[in-house]
């Protein structure tokens, strides 16, 4: 039996107009990238895009589009959950959002419940008030989907690991939520010198770092999300480390820094890609390829990959996929390996 998977892609708003008509029919989601929090609501007036939007349903009826708000370093989430009249106040702008604009619904970014390490307030008491938060806003978005005769969908984008479970109640949150969405992405890199794969499907051995896409999905699982409103993650983009020990082809290797953002998948194709010394390799464990020239590390998503990303949503019943960032692959080559790998039942 044959099902619609969700097929998400975040698309910066400035990358809108880029949308070709063959991309719009291949995702059944687009999470517009971002919407702030200012002063308890949701503010929109520097996005210049949102006009678009009734053409680019035009192109596909079908498409559910929300606005995603927040993102790494976005605050005034933690101001706006913390009080009864804050949390209001988010829920009307939200309304407010997307009658304004058609749109489907929200997706909540807030990098992250209970952590400030984004630069952003934090609090012990995100833990229970992002869930009133999210209650609050479903509750907004059925009342004016009652007087709209619809649905208004919301959504959030989680982080993959163990920290984001321990500061959320995730088993309470999934029941305002259409589906969560995985970060599994940046698993490895911003805060590890031991080089490894950013987005894996699975742990290799010899990783110290444990998580991957199926550790994450058991997470989750074992949290209260029930399996069918799980999408993860699929990255458009590298994670790069430099010089590393010419060892093992640089994987599980300690470098003298972090692993930072690498070349947009764009970039990586035409430029290194058993291109100008790098070679390609693919770790068969964790069903991910990465790039070594000999000193240089790095890890990415590309069509391989993401079709055994494809073929786990399938074999354990989980709602799709979505990738973080359209603009990040010109070539067209993973939104094309995603909706072959999610249309083929």
């Amino acid at each position: 039996m044959s099902r619609n998977y969700v097929v998400a892609g975040y698309v910066s708003d400035r990358h809108l107009p880029e949308l070709t008509k063959e991309e719009l029919k291949k995702l059944t989601h687009i999470n517009i990238a971002f919407g702030h929090v200012r002063e308890d609501r949701i503010q929109t007036g520097h996005l210049q895009n949102l006009k678009l939007l009734p053409e680019l349903k035009r192109e596909n009826p079908d498409l559910t589009i929300l606005l995603s708000v927040g993102g790494w370093s976005a605050g005034g989430f933690s101001e706006a959950a913390s009080t009864e009249a804050g949390r209001q106040a988010m829920a009307e702008s939200a309304v407010r959002a997307v009658t304004e604009y058609a749109l489907d619904g929200v997706d909540l970014d807030w990098e992250y419940p209970c952590y400030a390490e984004a630069g952003i307030a934090a609090s012990p008491d995100d833990k229970a008030n992002f869930t009133l938060l999210l209650r609050t806003m479903r509750e907004a978005l059925d009342r004016q989907g009652e007087r709209d005769g619809r649905h208004y969908w919301l959504t959030i984008a989680a982080g993959a690991d163990q920290y984001y479970i321990d500061g959320t109640e995730m088993a309470e949150v999934q029941r305002y939520l259409d589906f969560v969405q995985l970060m599994t992405y940046d698993m490895r890199g911003g805060f590890q010198t031991l080089t490894g794969h950013h987005t894996n499907l699975y742990t290799g051995t010899g990783d110290l770092f444990r998580i991957s896409v199926d550790a994450s999905v058991n997470l989750f699982v074992r949290a209260g999300v029930p399996k069918e409103k799980i999408v993860i993650g699929a990255a458009f983009y590298s994670r790069m480390w430099k010089d590393v020990p010419n060892v093992n082809r640089g994987l599980y290797q300690m470098s003298p820094g972090s692993g930072g953002y690498g070349p947009d998948f764009t970039e990586l194709a035409a430029e290194y890609i058993d291109r100008n010394g790098f070679v390609r390799y693919w770790d068969e464990e964790a069903k991910a390829p990465y790039l070594f020239d000999g000193q240089t590390f790095i890890s990415y998503d590309d069509e391989m990959s993401i079709r055994y990303k494809c073929d786990y949503v399938k074999a354990q019943e989980l709602a799709g996929v979505m990738f973080w960032e359209y603009g990040c692959d010109r070539t067209h080559r993973l939104l094309d390996a995603l909706y072959q790998g999610l249309q083929s039942s």
